[in-house]
């Protein structure tokens, strides 16, 4: 059963992120993270070249989809999308970022 952390309120993305951080511990959970994010970007490309709106699902669905399943399967907590739906979607390119740059581990 994943981990349920208590809703706190957060002034701000920098005081969120550090406890984001924490919660993607995971390694696998991370490269699930970049694998959701990289076919996120690519769905976004396609619905770009093509109009084909059914990019956009399958560009949510990429993002989300490997991510939950990091958390839940890997991660063993709950999703912060579900208590901070904003700064965790800031969170999640921020930690993309950074994993691309070399900043965090995969």
């Amino acid at each position: 059963m994943p981990t349920v952390l208590p809703h706190k309120k957060y002034a701000s993305f920098e005081e969120f992120y550090p406890t984001y951080l924490s919660e993607h511990a995971n390694r696998t959970c991370r490269q699930l993270h970049f694998t959701g994010s990289t076919l996120a970007l690519l769905c976004l490309a396609l619905l770009l070249l093509t109009h084909n709106f059914w990019w956009l699902a399958a560009a949510v669905a990429c993002g989300y989809g490997f991510a939950w399943i990091g958390h839940f399967r890997f991660e063993k907590n709950q999703p912060a999308t579900f208590r901070q739906p904003l700064y965790s979607f800031i969170g999640d390119w921020v930690m993309y970022w950074q994993m691309l740059t070399g900043q965090i581990s995969f």
